[in-house]
């Protein structure tokens, strides 16, 4: 005999594993799937590892095609800085498993016209996530798309459109930001509009290095408290 759920029981978050060791398991299954999720963290904690890493595992281990869209690094910078891991980057997208989009961002335009709109981003992202049916996103990193923007309103307008805009696609997103002095992003807007928050820490005390993993925020899903440490 089957049981009813209780009335006004919500179902359970769906899930997309990352298959990073140990992430999946503080997250209890991992990232909310078709959903965006906030990796920020300070200059050297490895968000882009980290987030290109879920890719790879994506394309390689779940039969999921991403797309990294980065403001920052080329692929051959890219390629070089995760080669450590194993990860064969080139190779993977002549493969079509995963397409690589460098977009270089001049601040000075940004200035100069005093206005912003991230039409033309969508146009290109959405290019890309058909061209091999991606069911993965990464942004890299968040704060290059406002550089040189002041104004806190169309930023906020811009982020809300951004996060909004990949929900509504129906991928799995990975954003990473810069972590603000004070607080986890420096625009101090994204990880209020994101579905789940996630903070990597680096320090080195007594020339031991410690990288830290903590779940700040996890909408509609209960997460594990403990850091990972490596």
């Amino acid at each position: 005999m089957r049981r009813k759920a209780p009335v006004g029981a919500r179902a359970a978050l769906a899930k997309v594993p990352t298959g990073i060791p140990g992430l999946d398991e503080i997250t209890g299954g991992g990232l909310p799937k078709g959903r965006p999720t906030l990796l920020c963290g300070g200059a050297g904690s490895g968000k882009t590892v980290l987030a290109t890493e879920f890719l790879v595992r994506g394309a390689t281990e779940f039969g999921e095609p991403g797309v990294l869209m980065t403001f920052e690094e080329n692929l051959q910078d890219l390629t070089a800085d995760v080669a450590s891991l194993g990860f064969d980057v080139p190779a993977l997208v002549a493969r079509k498993q995963i397409v690589v989009d460098y977009v270089r961002l001049d601040p000075r335009e940004i200035e100069e016209t005093g206005e912003y709109d991230l039409g033309g981003l969508f146009l290109r992202l959405d290019h890309a996530i058909k061209s091999i049916r991606a069911k993965r996103v990464v942004l890299d990193t968040i704060e290059a798309l406002f550089a040189g923007l002041s104004n806190a309103r169309i930023i906020r307008t811009e982020l809300i459109r951004l996060f909004r805009w990949l929900k509504d696609k129906g991928v799995t997103a990975l954003v990473t930001a810069e972590r603000g002095e004070g607080r986890l992003t420096r625009n101090g807007l994204e990880e209020y509009i994101s579905d789940a928050v996630i903070l990597l820490d680096h320090r080195v005390i007594e020339q031991v290095s410690t990288r830290r993993l903590r779940i700040v925020k996890y909408r509609g899903s209960v997460h594990g408290r403990t850091s990972i440490r490596s």
